[in-house]
């Protein structure tokens, strides 16, 4: 302390002055090493950047269209299930009280119960018997043996539509997938634009100052001034454009996966150029329709419905079932009584089979329209695989080109712009070598964008876009 005496200290301040030297050192590195090494620890997890394979992860556990073609396929096994149901008997349970002075009710419960005795001839109690009470407690069954297979096929077109609904998922997870890619490869080149805006607006700035003391010097005039004045106002608005388009590009990112981003998740690694060579068209085709899981699931409604209209057919053929029952009979709830039993089967033919007829009809014409969904299905596999092919060949040409239109506006605004400082040139033509050398790291950056998305849709189209994949861009 310089002058006066020293503050107050709080008492664990004042035992630690009270600590030997040595120690309080001590107490003291152990303190910056622990705060030195938590730093960057603590700070790469803030700042970590969200990979597209977290996307995409998160996307699957989030996104409510996983959550619908989940309930699909949870219904689809639920109906396979129940249709296994109809091969296992039924039986049923009744307890029933009832209390009548009907001769026919009276004459008979006796005889259930065991105890019709001879008095009970007499014609006024058959005529005019005295209310008699009855417990009833039953047990039937009924089991139908045999239905002309149609349960069987039943349970084969449950079963095919079970994993009609597996590849459905799937297919719904590529399709959240690939909305993610194109979502993140979105919010990568709106970055990169934004940053190539920002460097046109800092480079607009210097303009604007070295035309101003041109201007004042006397080696410029005033138009230059006012055109380089216009051009940062022009740049400006590039730059809230972009800042607009990043912004959305990542509110389309938050839909796709279903949830808001916090703010110390917006954090991606840079947009970063990627190499993904076309293959030969017929191989990406031939591939597709092994690969695509949307037509395996067509595949398996056709073969339910065919299994269907088998069931249907079934339904026209005859049928034996099986029944039984037990019963017994008591004028108290827990007194004694009889019992009896009853067993038999039945065999069933429908002779005029008029609704069930239709029904095959209706059925055949379902299955005619899947196979021909099938086919159509089949057309626009190959129209989409080759529209992407097309697509990424042509971006990765566009790469190429772009990659050459960079180096060669970078020179040529490094030469124009040493001209300009010489005096040699006007400040319209090096506003306009800056216009294209701005136009040519764009196009780059959405040349490389577009390679990596052209990719993807290549892959989504012919069905390989795999969530997990190492090669996702």
């Amino acid at each position: 302390w310089i002058s006066g005496d020293p503050p107050a200290l709080p008492l664990h301040c004042e035992a630690m002055v009270r600590l030997p030297s040595y120690c309080i050192a001590t107490i003291c590195i152990a303190t910056i090493v622990v705060s030195v090494t938590c730093l960057p620890i603590a700070r790469g997890q803030a700042s970590s950047p969200l990979t597209l394979r977290d996307a995409v992860q998160r996307a699957l556990g989030q996104n409510p269209d996983h959550k619908i073609a989940q309930s699909d396929l949870d219904s689809a096994k639920i109906a396979a299930t129940a249709a296994r149901t109809a091969l296992a008997p039924r039986v049923d349970f009744s307890e029933a009280f009832s209390r009548g002075n009907d001769p026919v009710y009276v004459f008979g419960t006796l005889l259930r119960q065991q105890r019709f005795a001879q008095s009970n001839f007499d014609l006024n109690s058959l005529n005019q018997p005295q209310p008699l009470d009855n417990f009833t407690t039953r047990f039937s069954g009924n089991w139908q043996a045999f239905d002309s297979f149609r349960t069987q096929h039943q349970i084969e077109s449950a079963d095919h539509m079970r994993k009609a609904a597996t590849s459905s998922l799937s297919r719904s997870d590529q399709q959240i997938a690939y909305r993610v890619v194109v979502s993140y490869e979105s919010i990568l080149l709106a970055a990169k634009e934004l940053e190539v805006t920002r460097h046109q607006v800092e480079t607009a700035q210097a303009l604007l100052g070295s035309s101003k003391a041109r201007v004042d010097s006397g080696l410029a005039v005033d138009s230059d001034q006012l055109l380089a004045t216009a051009n940062l106002a022009e740049r400006k608005q590039d730059e809230l454009q972009a800042e607009g388009d990043l912004d959305t590009a990542w509110a389309t990112l938050e839909q796709a996966i279903g949830a808001p981003l916090a703010a110390d998740q917006r954090a991606l690694a840079p947009l970063a150029e990627h190499m993904y060579p076309p293959g030969l068209l017929d191989e990406d085709v031939a591939l597709a329709f092994k690969s695509r899981i949307d037509r395996q699931s067509l595949a398996e409604q056709a073969a339910a419905q065919k299994a269907g209209l088998h069931a249907a057919q079934s339904s026209l053929g005859p049928t034996v079932s099986l029944f039984g029952s037990w019963e017994g009979d008591h004028q108290a709830f827990a007194g004694s009584g009889g019992n009896n039993w009853m067993v038999g089967a039945e065999i069933r033919i429908d002779v005029l089979p008029l609704a069930k007829r239709e029904q095959v009809a209706s059925t055949r014409v379902a299955l005619q329209r899947i196979q021909a969904a099938q086919v159509s299905a089949d057309n626009e596999i190959r129209l989409e695989v080759t529209r992407a092919w097309i697509a990424h060949r042509a971006a990765v040409q566009r790469l190429d080109v772009a990659r050459a239109a960079v180096d060669a506006a970078n020179e040529s605004l490094r030469i124009v712009k040493n001209r300009y400082e010489a005096g040699l040139v006007v400040i319209t033509e090096l506003l306009r070598a800056e216009d294209a050398q701005r136009r040519s790291a764009a196009g780059y950056w959405q040349a490389a964008s577009a390679n990596s998305l052209t990719w993807a849709d290549l892959q989504f189209a012919i069905g390989t876009l795999d969530p997990m994949h190492e090669e996702l861009p």
